[in-house]
Order: structure tokens, then C-alpha cells, then sequence
């Protein structure tokens, strides 16, 4: 059966999935953009704690006698901010509500370094000279690979090394839109997995840090607690993804025809490294070296200036400021690769990388100063607390406890991702109540928020709500033309299925099994 064929065949007109498939895009575009979704969720707070404050709801708390934040009466109120007091609140702080927002300062100064990476062409030439030097045999787990270490300049996978990976395919007598499908698993359903802690890791642990301290007001999560997980992630995500793809997909596609595109292929470029490139690839491989050593020399000895005062990584300065090291291991580097191959020639040239890479972020800062509001506001409401306890209460009471409880979880996670595609958006929604649940129920931020970052990941490969979904269609239609929406999210589903159960049970081993901590520092359990 021809390519063609099978397409044919798996309509939207023509299967249940593919309805089914509809129904969920048609169901997720209903829904608003995230920043008035938030500005919708602020609305709803203070008028649903007016309701409940008015009806004086509320719930033991479990604190001891003599905790700090304990009431006198033992009870947790919703407290209404739908009075003069609530105002009073909302307007003093609405300023440092959006300044004091964890991930806001991390994610930009992370961003920061990141630019002088992406804008001198070092990410991009790092990119392609990892598919393009694959052997033939390990082509497609290096694709998957990439497509995960991309992650950490943001659009950089979209954009780049999903076309790379479907013309490398074509060119070497595969199908094209297994290429792609490849590096999209790789790069999204992957998102969280990564050798080193990345933006995301900061944006993330912001959020966990926040809705942690609803319950502890002295708990900190820092952007590292998820990094022995990811790392390993790293590698078992490119190892499935591989198998999914020669054992199902390619299987599943056949024999590519180039009548099926909608374009003249014949001009295929592969965009193959140049010797300068290779030169400046070279010598920014020395810059990551150097860096290395010098960050090891300040933590690896028992003396090193960046350990804590009691001479131990967990806890040290090194470990606080990890958002700056993100910065200083991509900016150097970078630089040096744009010296050598021309891009960045001069001081104003890595000033304007940097201004690019923050002028891109106006969505995103808009996005947090709304976000902000929500958190603290939810915060002041006590809204969390009472959800926290009722809900762990309700756990404790059907005995939803342990591997089966997070798996769950992980389901959920993955569901609404489905309908709210950016992961801060979710998490900022998400993590003021299941963090102090899942809290209350005995587990820590770090490892709620390794589950978190499982369903959200997995699901972000078959729901056209993600951002670049339209990107990627535009892609596989050059090599298909006519290619439809369902065609393309049942490409991706055994992706997403497989790493939805594979990740979920690398999770129960990690955690339940082998009892290892998911990052440097980070407990599996919370005791108060």
C-alpha cells in the first residue's frame, strides 16, 4: 500500500479517531487565549471568594499547635477579597506581585545567554552537524536525540531541525514525514527530558517553589531538583522514540513517492557545514570545555569557593545559582563561535542578539504579569489550602495513594494539556492546587513536579493547541500535499502513547523502586 493510499484512508471524513480528533481542536479553540484566560481566572477568584467568604468556608487545617500561619480556631477560612481590605490588597501589590514572580527574572536572564547561542548561528550549526554526521544505522536516534537537546534554545528544534530531519529522510531514500516525525517527538514530546538544566527548568520550579510555600512558607525548589531524572529521560525518550518510528510509523507510511509533494523536492538542501563553521564549532567545543572546568573547580573540591558553608552541594551558592551558570555557559561559547565564523564581530552585535531574544519575550512577560495575579491571589484567598486539604482528604479516603496516585496524575496532567498548550500556563493553573495536595497527601514539590512535566510533555505531540503545531503541519504538507490535521496527530500518537506508559514507569522504578531522588538535593517525601 502507497503512502498516498494509507492518507487516504485514515481521512478525517472517514475514521472515528480522527472525529474524535476534531472534536478535541474544535473543543480547543473554543477556548480563550492564556492571557485572558488568566485575566478570566482573576475575575472568577474574587468573585467566587466573595461567595465562600461570605459563607464563611472552611477546613481544619492539619498543622500542629503553634505552627506559624496556624489560626487560633484551628480552621483554614477562605478569605473574600471582595471588600475594601480585598481592594486595598490588590492595588498595593499588583506591582510587586509581577516583579516578585519566580520564573520571570530566572527565564530572562537564562534567555539571555541563550540568544548569543542561537543568534551567532552556534546552535543551528550544532544542530545540523549532530543528524548530518549520523551514520545511516543511527540516524533516527540522533534525530530523536537532537530534537531533545534543542530544547534548550527554545524554537530552535521547530524551526530548524524539523525540516533538516525530514529532508535528511528524503535524501536518503526514507520517508520524509518519518524524519519529521522523528525530530517532533523528539523536540516536543520530549520537552522536559534534557542533558542540562535549561530554561524550562527555572520557569518551572518558580511556579513549584510558590504554590509550595502555600503550605510551607520556608520550602524552596530550585531549577536543578528534576535533573537526574531529565538526564536519564534524555536517553530513554531517544531510544523510544527511535523504536516507534522504524518499528511503527515508517512501517505504517511506506514507500515514499515524490508525486505525493506539493512541491518540487529536487532542490533539497541540506545546508551542510561549511569549514568555517566546522572551525567555529571547533573552537566554541574548547569555550564549553573551559567553562566546564572552571564551573568544576568551584564545587568538585571539598575547598571550592561556590559549596555551601558547610562544605556540601547541596544547598551551596553553586546550586542557587545555576540560572546564571545557564547564562554564562551559552554566551560564551556563542560568542566565540560568531567571532570566528563573522556573525558577531563586535560588542554591539551580541548587545543586539540579546535585545532580539528579550523583544521576542513581550508574549511571555505579558503572559506572567497576569499569571502573577492569578498565583497571589489564589494565595490570599486560601483557595489552595482548603482545595489541598479537601482534595487530600478525599484521596486518603478511596486510598489513592502512592504509584497509582501519580499516575493519575500524570493522565491528568497530559489531558488538560491537550487544551492549554504552554506548559507555564498550565503549571501557573495546575500547581496551586496539586502541589500542596499531593503535599498534604506526604510526597515533595520536586517529585509532583517531575510527574507534571511527564504528562505535560507527552501529550504536546497530538494537540493542535501547541504552538508550532501549524508550523509542522506547513512541513509535512510540503512533502504530502492536501495532508490533513488528523492524519498528521495519528503520525504522532503511538509517539505520544508510547512515551505517556514507557516515562510513566521509568517514574515508578526511579522513584517507588529504586527509591533514587529525581534531582541534586530533592526529597521524595514531605514531612512538615
Amino acid at each position: 500500500m502507497s503512502s498516498s493510499d494509507s492518507i487516504r484512508q485514515h481521512s478525517p471524513k472517514k475514521t472515528l479517531f480522527t472525529r474524535f480528533l476534531d472534536t478535541v481542536e474544535y473543543l480547543g479553540n473554543l477556548l480563550p487565549h492564556p492571557i485572558t484566560l488568566f485575566a478570566i481566572f482573576c475575575v472568577a477568584i474574587l468573585v467566587t471568594s466573595g461567595i465562600a467568604g461570605y459563607f464563611d468556608v472552611s477546613v481544619v487545617d492539619p498543622r500542629p499547635e503553634g505552627a506559624k500561619g496556624r489560626a487560633a480556631d484551628g480552621m483554614i477560612h477562605v478569605v473574600s477579597l471582595l471588600n475594601a481590605e480585598g481592594l486595598q490588597l490588590i492595588v498595593t501589590n499588583l506591582v510587586k506581585n509581577f516583579v516578585g514572580f519566580a520564573p520571570l527574572g530566572t527565564v530572562l536572564v537564562a534567555m539571555l545567554g541563550v540568544a548569543i547561542a542561537e543568534h551567532s548561528g552556534l546552535l543551528s550549526a550544532a544542530m545540523r552537524g549532530l543528524v548530518m554526521g549520523a551514520s545511516k544505522r543511527m540516524v533516527t536516534v540522533t534525530v530523536v536525540f537532537a530534537g531533545i537537546i534543542s530544547n534548550t534554545a527554545s524554537e530552535l528544534g521547530y524551526v530548524v531541525l524539523i525540516p533538516l530531519a525530514a529532508m535528511l529522510f528524503h535524501s536518503l531514500g526514507r520517508h520524509p514525514l518519518a524524519g519529521l516525525a522523528a525530530a517532533f517527538a523528539g523536540v516536543s514530546g520530549g520537552y522536559s527530558a534534557n542533558l542540562l538544566i535549561g530554561t524550562v527548568d527555572p520557569l518551572l520550579s518558580g511556579i513549584t517553589e510558590t504554590a509550595a510555600q502555600m503550605i510551607d512558607p520556608t520550602y524552596t525548589v530550585g531549577p536543578e531538583v528534576n535533573w537526574y531524572f531529565m538526564f536519564v529521560s534524555t536517553f530513554f525518550i531517544a531510544i523510544t522514540g527511535a523504536f516507534v518510528t522504524e518499528k511503527i510509523v515508517e512501517p505504517k507510511l511506506g514507500k515514499y513517492n515524490d508525486e505525493e509533494a506539493a512541491e518540487d523536492l529536487s532542490q533539497d538542501s541540506m545546508g551542510k557545514l561549511t569549514d568555517i563553521e566546522k572551525k567555529g564549532l571547533k573552537l566554541a567545543g574548547l569555550a564549553v570545555l573551559l567553562v566546564s572546568a572552571l564551573l568544576a573547580w568551584t564545587i568538585v573540591p571539598a575547598d571550592g569557593v561556590l559549596r555551601s558553608d558547610a562544605g556540601t552541594v547541596a544547598g551551596s551558592p553553586f546550586l542557587k545559582s545555576i540560572v546564571a551558570f545557564i547564562f554564562v555557559f551559552f554566551a560564551i561559547p556563542g560568542f566565540v563561535y560568531g567571532k570566528v565564523v563573522g556573525t558577531m564581530k563586535t560588542d554591539r552585535d551580541v548587545i543586539d542578539a540579546m535585545a532580539k531574544s528579550m523583544s521576542s519575550m513581550g508574549m511571555y512577560i505579558v503572559l506572567v504579569f497576569f499569571a502573577a495575579q492569578f498565583v497571589a491571589f489564589f494565595k490570599w484567598t486560601n483557595f489552595g489550602q482548603v482545595f489541598a486539604v479537601a482534595g487530600a482528604g478525599f484521596l486518603q479516603e478511596i486510598g489513592l495513594t502512592g504509584p497509582m496516585l501519580f499516575f493519575a496524575f500524570i493522565l491528568m496532567c497530559g489531558f488538560i494539556n491537550l487544551m492549554i498548550g504552554s506548559a507555564s500556563a498550565q503549571w501557573a493553573v495546575t500547581a496551586p492546587i496539586f502541589v500542596p495536595m499531593l503535599m498534604l497527601v506526604g510526597y515533595a514539590p520536586e517529585t509532583i513536579q517531575a510527574a507534571y512535566r511527564i504528562g505535560d510533555s507527552t501529550t504536546n505531540i497530538i494537540t493542535p493547541m501547541m504552538s508550532y503545531f501549524g508550523l509542522i503541519l506547513a512541513v509535512a504538507t510540503r512533502y504530502v500535499k492536501n495532508l490533513g490535521i488528523g492524519t498528521l496527530i495519528a503520525t504522532m500518537l503511538p509517539y505520544s502513547i508510547c512515551f505517556m506508559v514507557g516515562w510513566s514507569l521509568l517514574f515508578y522504578i526511579w522513584v517507588f523502586v529504586l527509591g533514587l531522588p529525581v534531582g541534586p538535593g530533592a526529597a521524595t517525601y514531605y514531612t512538615p
